[in-house]
């Protein structure tokens, strides 16, 4: 089966324009982006320090630490001694910044069923199942794609 030319262009442009709706949803928040990105990511790893926090967000760690400050100036985030080892220090989010993490995902997930609300029932069963098999291919191992590179640092 021959896929269109503009495939990628097209879910390039899907991507954007659903980025637009999430983006939409969080704009009632008055915390800044890279703040709310923060907040996800110490929400779901629960081991995260300040060196660990600017790896994942690719900053300097003097970066990570000021962006943390004012978390912890607004009550979103505390930082709390590792009961392992009383030299690390942990980043957790408190209960305000859980709330408020839950409430924006209730919202964009509202903000895009208004978009397939849109869309006729199969159409939207067709994009579920394309979306979990474009999933399923991008968490797939590169071997392929590692091979050829091997072949070309050989040749």
């Amino acid at each position: 089966m021959e896929r269109p030319a503009d495939l990628a262009s097209a879910i390039d442009t899907a991507a954007e324009t659903l980025i637009a709706v999430l983006e939409s949803a969080a704009a009632r928040h008055q915390v800044p982006p890279t703040q709310l990105r923060v907040l996800t990511l110490i929400s779901s790893r629960a081991e995260t320090n300040v060196n660990r926090l600017a790896e994942l967000l690719d900053v300097v760690p003097s970066s990570a630490s000021r962006l943390c400050d004012r978390l912890e100036a607004t009550g979103l985030l505390r930082r709390v001694a590792d009961p392992r080892d009383r030299r690390e220090v942990r980043l957790v989010p408190t209960a305000a910044a859980q709330t408020l993490l839950r409430e924006l995902a209730e919202r964009r997930q509202r903000a895009v069923q208004v978009v397939l609300d849109r869309m006729p029932p199969r159409m939207q069963h067709d994009l579920l199942l394309a979306l979990l098999a474009f999933g399923r291919a991008a968490t797939q191992a590169t071997v392929p794609d590692q091979q050829t590179d091997s072949a070309v640092r050989t040749a």
